[in-house]
């Protein structure tokens, strides 16, 4: 069972928000050993913090929708081979999610945005919370670059709904640097991110972003732009 405290932030926040990502994984895994764990979409930000954990003890996992892009699993596939470990696989309950699909048909998600939340949470909040059982840290590609929103983070917070610190050793991270990183390194990456997707999620749900657009207006583009998450991160 998770142990960790919200009191314990201030003191984390402190030692930490101006390290960079490898000292602040060493002070996290000094602080909980055995317990972080990191979730990767394989998106540009998600490889670079692969390189950082990579030789860590530090578990890494993905959360498989069913429903995502081809070029997902190739990346997948390319990390894997690249650091040479294994990465957790988490999946929708599979009777609840055929419940949903039968009532509701197979992009529901269009239709309204009640369903496209229960399509996310289905998919994605669900398997993500039986990801994070018995871990105190996760670990997070999360930038201030990608909305308004993300913007007011900091590298540390308590996550009240899963009950654990999360890390974002990125945040103040530009995609300059990310994509400076990823060729310094010769890391593999998501050979969409070529083509214009920005924020990679489910193939329906996701569309290149155009000339002038923000980060997330690929995401959900059908619906108001003022506020697109699919509860992975809500606040």
């Amino acid at each position: 069972m998770n142990t960790v405290l919200p009191g314990v932030l201030p003191d984390l926040l402190q030692t930490i928000e101006h390290c960079g990502p490898d000292e602040g994984l060493n002070i996290l895994l000094q602080r909980f050993p055995g317990a972080l764990t990191f979730s990767t979409s394989f998106s540009y930000e998600d490889q670079v913090i692969t390189h950082f954990v990579a030789d860590k003890p530090v578990t890494i996992f993905t959360l498989d929708t069913g429903r995502l892009f081809s070029e997902v699993y190739t990346t997948w596939s390319a990390t894997r081979e690249w650091i040479g470990r294994d990465i957790e696989a988490y999946y929708p309950d599979a009777e609840i999610l055929k419940e949903f699909v039968s009532a509701e048909g197979p992009d529901a998600f269009y239709r309204s945005v009640e369903n496209r939340k229960k399509c996310c949470h289905i998919r994605k909040v669900v398997p993500l919370q039986k990801a994070l059982q018995n871990k105190s840290v996760w670990i997070t590609g999360l930038r201030a670059e990608h909305s308004p929103d993300r913007g007011n983070l900091t590298v540390l917070e308590w996550d009240a709904a899963n009950h654990i610190i999360k890390y974002h050793p990125l945040l103040h991270w530009d995609t300059g640097q990310v994509k400076e990183y990823i060729r310094k390194h010769h890391i593999p990456y998501n050979i969409l991110h070529d083509r214009g997707y920005v924020s990679i999620g489910c193939a329906p749900c996701t569309r290149p972003v155009k000339e002038g657009e923000n980060f997330r207006a690929g995401r959900w583009w059908w619906e108001d732009s003022s506020r697109k998450e699919c509860g992975l991160h809500a606040r």
